[in-house]
Protein backbone atom coordinates (compact mmCIF):
# COMPACT_ATOMS: atom_id res chain seq x y z
CA UNK A 1 0.00 0.00 0.00
CA UNK A 2 1.66 3.41 -0.64
CA UNK A 3 1.71 6.12 1.62
CA UNK A 4 2.40 9.68 0.61
CA UNK A 5 4.07 11.90 3.35
CA UNK A 6 3.87 15.56 3.30
CA UNK A 7 6.45 17.06 5.22
CA UNK A 8 7.63 20.87 5.43
CA UNK A 9 11.26 21.75 5.68
CA UNK A 10 10.70 25.57 5.88
CA UNK A 11 9.29 26.02 9.03
CA UNK A 12 5.70 26.62 8.23
CA UNK A 13 3.92 28.61 5.44
CA UNK A 14 5.13 25.72 2.72
CA UNK A 15 1.52 24.64 1.45
CA UNK A 16 1.51 21.76 2.53
CA UNK A 17 -2.31 21.98 3.83
CA UNK A 18 -2.90 22.81 -0.16
CA UNK A 19 -1.33 19.64 -1.19
CA UNK A 20 -3.02 17.63 1.28
CA UNK A 21 -6.54 19.08 0.68
CA UNK A 22 -6.05 17.92 -3.08
CA UNK A 23 -4.42 14.62 -2.02
CA UNK A 24 -6.84 13.69 0.95
CA UNK A 25 -10.22 12.76 -1.26
CA UNK A 26 -8.32 9.51 -2.70
CA UNK A 27 -6.08 8.66 0.49
CA UNK A 28 -7.78 5.88 3.09
CA UNK A 29 -6.27 7.56 5.95
CA UNK A 30 -4.83 11.31 6.78
CA UNK A 31 -3.58 11.75 9.44
CA UNK A 32 -1.79 14.89 11.14
CA UNK A 33 1.12 13.41 13.36
CA UNK A 34 2.96 16.57 14.87
CA UNK A 35 2.55 20.34 15.70
CA UNK A 36 0.02 21.98 17.25
CA UNK A 37 -2.35 24.79 16.41
CA UNK A 38 -0.16 27.65 15.64
CA UNK A 39 -0.54 26.64 11.89
CA UNK A 40 -3.38 26.08 9.58
CA UNK A 41 -4.90 26.98 5.96
CA UNK A 42 -7.67 27.52 5.27
CA UNK A 43 -10.25 24.94 3.02
CA UNK A 44 -12.72 25.97 0.26
CA UNK A 45 -15.10 23.18 -0.49
CA UNK A 46 -18.81 22.48 -1.01
CA UNK A 47 -19.64 22.81 2.99
CA UNK A 48 -18.30 26.24 3.40
CA UNK A 49 -15.12 27.91 4.19
CA UNK A 50 -12.84 26.06 7.28
CA UNK A 51 -9.44 27.46 8.87
CA UNK A 52 -8.23 24.04 9.73
CA UNK A 53 -5.50 24.14 12.04
CA UNK A 54 -6.17 20.49 13.87
CA UNK A 55 -8.42 18.35 12.07
CA UNK A 56 -7.16 16.47 9.23
CA UNK A 57 -8.36 17.46 5.90
CA UNK A 58 -9.44 14.52 5.17
CA UNK A 59 -12.47 15.15 7.56
CA UNK A 60 -14.61 16.29 4.07
CA UNK A 61 -14.69 12.65 3.09
CA UNK A 62 -16.81 10.40 5.00
CA UNK A 63 -14.67 7.29 3.84
CA UNK A 64 -11.51 8.66 4.87
CA UNK A 65 -10.06 7.77 8.44
CA UNK A 66 -8.59 11.25 10.16
CA UNK A 67 -6.37 10.70 12.73
CA UNK A 68 -4.55 13.35 15.00
CA UNK A 69 -1.56 11.76 16.61
CA UNK A 70 0.53 11.10 19.46
CA UNK A 71 3.03 13.76 18.34
CA UNK A 72 0.42 16.48 17.81
CA UNK A 73 -0.20 18.82 20.87
CA UNK A 74 -3.94 19.90 21.33
CA UNK A 75 -5.37 22.64 22.48
CA UNK A 76 -8.81 21.14 23.64
CA UNK A 77 -10.84 24.84 23.40
CA UNK A 78 -9.18 25.20 19.66
CA UNK A 79 -10.07 21.45 18.73
CA UNK A 80 -14.04 21.95 20.31
CA UNK A 81 -13.94 24.59 18.32
CA UNK A 82 -12.98 23.41 14.62
CA UNK A 83 -15.33 20.11 15.33
CA UNK A 84 -17.95 22.94 16.60
CA UNK A 85 -17.68 24.66 13.30
CA UNK A 86 -17.58 21.28 11.22
CA UNK A 87 -20.58 19.83 12.78
CA UNK A 88 -22.60 23.14 12.16
CA UNK A 89 -21.68 22.74 8.44
CA UNK A 90 -22.90 19.25 8.17
CA UNK A 91 -19.53 17.50 8.34
CA UNK A 92 -19.73 14.32 9.78
CA UNK A 93 -16.40 13.74 12.06
CA UNK A 94 -17.42 10.37 13.16
CA UNK A 95 -14.71 9.17 11.30
CA UNK A 96 -12.13 11.35 13.57
CA UNK A 97 -9.79 9.47 15.95
CA UNK A 98 -8.11 11.24 18.48
CA UNK A 99 -4.82 9.60 20.19
CA UNK A 100 -5.13 9.31 23.62
CA UNK A 101 -1.56 9.66 24.03
CA UNK A 102 -1.53 13.34 22.08
CA UNK A 103 -0.47 15.58 24.65
CA UNK A 104 -2.81 18.94 25.40
CA UNK A 105 -2.00 22.39 25.73
CA UNK A 106 -2.75 23.96 29.25
CA UNK A 107 -3.65 27.55 29.99
CA UNK A 108 0.17 27.73 31.87
CA UNK A 109 1.57 26.68 28.48
CA UNK A 110 0.17 29.94 26.70
CA UNK A 111 0.64 31.85 29.82
CA UNK A 112 4.18 31.15 30.25
CA UNK A 113 4.48 31.71 26.28
CA UNK A 114 3.75 34.87 26.46
CA UNK A 115 5.62 35.85 29.43
CA UNK A 116 8.77 34.16 27.62
CA UNK A 117 8.28 36.87 24.95
CA UNK A 118 7.89 39.92 26.91
CA UNK A 119 10.81 38.82 29.05
CA UNK A 120 13.04 38.92 25.94
CA UNK A 121 12.05 41.70 24.53
CA UNK A 122 14.12 42.95 20.85
CA UNK A 123 15.11 39.11 21.41
CA UNK A 124 12.04 37.44 21.20
CA UNK A 125 11.56 34.47 19.38
CA UNK A 126 8.45 35.88 17.55
CA UNK A 127 5.91 32.37 18.47
CA UNK A 128 2.23 33.12 17.96
CA UNK A 129 1.88 32.81 21.88
CA UNK A 130 -0.29 29.95 21.58
CA UNK A 131 1.92 27.29 24.10
CA UNK A 132 3.39 25.02 21.54
CA UNK A 133 6.43 25.54 22.58
CA UNK A 134 5.91 25.16 26.57
CA UNK A 135 3.51 22.24 25.60
CA UNK A 136 6.46 20.49 23.61
CA UNK A 137 9.02 21.15 26.76
CA UNK A 138 6.76 19.35 28.93
CA UNK A 139 6.41 16.25 26.59
CA UNK A 140 9.90 15.94 26.25
CA UNK A 141 10.05 16.28 30.04
CA UNK A 142 8.06 13.83 30.49
CA UNK A 143 5.66 16.03 32.87
CA UNK A 144 2.41 16.78 29.84
CA UNK A 145 -0.84 16.18 30.33
CA UNK A 146 -2.17 13.70 27.84
CA UNK A 147 -5.64 13.54 26.34
CA UNK A 148 -6.34 10.19 27.74
CA UNK A 149 -5.74 11.34 31.25
CA UNK A 150 -9.35 13.11 30.76
CA UNK A 151 -10.55 9.69 30.89
CA UNK A 152 -9.86 9.33 34.76
CA UNK A 153 -10.53 12.88 36.58
CA UNK A 154 -8.68 11.65 39.70
CA UNK A 155 -5.92 10.74 37.92
CA UNK A 156 -6.11 14.45 35.97
CA UNK A 157 -6.49 15.66 38.87
CA UNK A 158 -3.33 14.51 40.48
CA UNK A 159 -1.45 15.29 37.40
CA UNK A 160 -2.84 18.36 36.90
CA UNK A 161 -1.87 19.30 40.71
CA UNK A 162 1.43 18.32 40.91
CA UNK A 163 2.36 19.53 37.73
CA UNK A 164 0.58 23.26 38.40
CA UNK A 165 2.65 23.17 41.78
CA UNK A 166 5.82 22.94 39.46
CA UNK A 167 4.34 25.86 37.12
CA UNK A 168 3.04 27.86 39.83
CA UNK A 169 6.51 28.33 41.42
CA UNK A 170 7.99 29.28 37.96
CA UNK A 171 4.99 31.90 37.34
CA UNK A 172 5.23 33.93 40.77
CA UNK A 173 8.78 33.55 41.08
CA UNK A 174 10.48 34.03 37.61
CA UNK A 175 7.83 36.14 36.13
CA UNK A 176 6.42 37.59 39.02
CA UNK A 177 2.80 36.19 38.03
CA UNK A 178 -0.23 35.64 39.72
CA UNK A 179 -0.44 31.90 40.31
CA UNK A 180 -3.26 29.77 38.33
CA UNK A 181 -6.15 27.78 40.16
CA UNK A 182 -6.12 24.25 40.41
CA UNK A 183 -9.78 23.89 40.70
CA UNK A 184 -10.63 26.17 37.83
CA UNK A 185 -8.25 24.75 34.93
CA UNK A 186 -9.94 21.30 36.30
CA UNK A 187 -13.51 22.54 35.92
CA UNK A 188 -12.09 24.21 32.52
CA UNK A 189 -11.21 20.87 31.02
CA UNK A 190 -13.80 18.44 32.41
CA UNK A 191 -16.21 20.04 30.88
Amino acid sequence: MPVIAVVGGQWGDEGKGKVIDSLAEKAKVVARFSGGDNAGHTVINPYGEFRMHLVPSGIFYPEVTCIIGNGVVINPAVLLDEIDNLKKHGVDISHLTISDRAHLVMPYHTLLDGLEEERRGKGALGTTRRGIGPAFTDKVARMGIRTGDLSNKDLFHSKLSSILEFKNAILTKVYGHSPLLLEEIFEQYCR
